[in-house]
């Protein structure tokens, strides 16, 4: 595995699963966006603070490569790396099986913010962040 700046250990739920006990894809952008949420409170933040304050960050574009499946009631560790573009913010999201480390899920998730409701460059952002 390799090095993230933020890893949280997740559990998968059985009515996430379809017939065959396969997480259902559409949970896995829950489980990204939840670990987003988590890093940004680890760091003191939020998303509603943010939002409260006129600042607004936003998903573009969601890049998803399923690798092995997650079943239910599965704990798997969840890794956060972050980086600015410009006045794009870049998340790179592994999932990964906490049993055996297999690689489950490469996510690339880019963002975007909007500061009172109009698009921003994202130097508010990138200062809260640490990545100015």
């Amino acid at each position: 595995m390799k090095q993230y700046v933020f890893k949280i250990i997740m559990e998968t739920r059985d009515y996430e699963c379809d017939s065959q006990g396969v997480v259902n894809n559409a949970n896995y952008l829950h489980y990204l966006e939840y670990t987003r949420h988590k890093w940004l409170q680890s760091r003191g933040e939020s998303f509603q603070q943010w939002h409260n304050e006129g600042i607004d960050v936003m998903l573009s574009e969601v890049k998803l490569k399923y690798k092995t499946p997650l079943y239910g009631q599965e704990e798997f560790v969840s890794c956060l790396n972050v980086r600015r573009e410009g006045a794009r913010f870049i998340f790179e999201q592994d999932l990964y099986r906490r049993s055996d480390l297999k690689l489950c899920l490469q996510a690339t998730v880019t963002a975007v913010s909007l500061v009172k409701k109009r698009l921003s460059k994202g130097d508010e952002v990138a200062y809260l962040l640490g990545l100015e």
